[in-house]
């Protein structure tokens, strides 16, 4: 049997949603229950997404909950919870200076250098904790043995992905996978400072080449090849957009190089006119839900004829 990882990226509230649509589609398309890939592997909002579906959640159960129809409680609860559409004002202390020396160093890209420079945040990831404890099992993880969860090493730029030869709390690995730099604060892992791993990569895809598999379904809900051009606020999502797509670009070309298959899905302009600039705008999230289900389809249609995946 086909070894096969999905790995899904950051992407804040609608990147979230846009991925449970993509999700379905691809689903659908290949007659494939995601919880059956060999590795999960989950970013910022992706990280909640893997922890679900390493839990035993499927996609239906997840689109449910996000239409507002019955599902599973955990998964009503969590989504009934936001941390707001902007980050509350920053203590004006600068924790990432390490990351940003690691891009002067050529160690770690320009915008995760950027990132270092923002001060700490005061956001409250309680929420997501909370997600953690209401998902893990008795070991403190979700039952799915090969979960990942990436967060990023603040010093360093180094990415770890939790739940591989790193296992610690399922809540504290979904925290700092989404500690955005100037929302949240970094969260301590072994005395060790990780922050979103996004920061770094918005999916950390070649993390998977030495697992053993042999295609990857990769979901990043922000990176666009080929580009998309915004007005106004647009352009700095944009702006973040491109140096990301460069950074999955180059990821999916490690893995073809390294012989593995890749099912690429990401959004195009028609979806990201719908989003909007600001990836955590909740208000949005049933527009996006609503178009992504007629714009996101034909995608992963046209991705899966290439013939990538079968």
């Amino acid at each position: 049997m086909t070894k096969r990882a999905l790995v899904l990226g950051c992407g804040g509230t609608l990147g979230f949603a846009w991925t449970a649509v993509a999700l379905a589609a691809v689903e659908a398309q290949l007659g494939w229950d995601a919880r059956e890939a060999d590795v999960l592997v989950g970013t910022s909002a992706g990280a909640e997404m893997a922890a679900f579906l390493g839990s035993g959640i499927g996609v239906g159960e997840i689109m449910a909950a996000l239409h507002g129809e019955p599902a599973d409680d955990r998964v009503v609860h969590h989504l009934a919870r936001h941390p707001g559409m902007l980050p509350p004002l920053p203590t004006p202390v600068w924790p990432g200076l390490g990351l940003t020396a690691a891009a002067l160093r050529g160690r770690v890209d320009l915008l995760a250098g950027l990132a270092g420079a923002l001060p700490r945040g005061r956001g409250d990831a309680g929420w997501l904790r909370d997600l953690g404890a209401a998902l893990a099992n008795a070991e403190g993880w979700v039952e799915h043995p090969r979960t990942w969860l990436v967060g990023a090493d603040l010093r360093t730029g180094e990415r770890v992905a939790f739940g591989d030869s790193r296992r610690i709390q399922l809540g504290t690995a979904i925290a700092a996978s989404w500690a955005i730099p100037g929302w949240f604060p970094p969260v301590a892992v072994n005395g060790r400072p990780y922050v979103d791993g996004g920061t770094v990569s918005p999916t950390s895809a070649d993390l998977v080449i030495p697992a053993g598999v042999e295609e990857v379904v990769l979901i990043p809900p922000m990176s666009t090849s080929g580009g998309a051009p915004g007005r106004g606020f647009a352009r700095v999502e944009r702006l973040a957009r491109r140096a990301m797509t460069r950074r999955v670009d180059a990821e999916v070309k490690q893995l073809r190089a390294a012989g593995i298959r890749v099912l690429r899905i990401e959004p195009g302009q028609a979806e990201l006119d719908v989003m909007g600039p600001n990836f955590m705008d909740l208000r949005r999230r049933a527009d996006v839900l609503r178009a992504c289900r007629t714009l996101t389809p034909p995608r992963v249609r046209a991705a899966i004829d290439q013939g990538a995946i079968r």
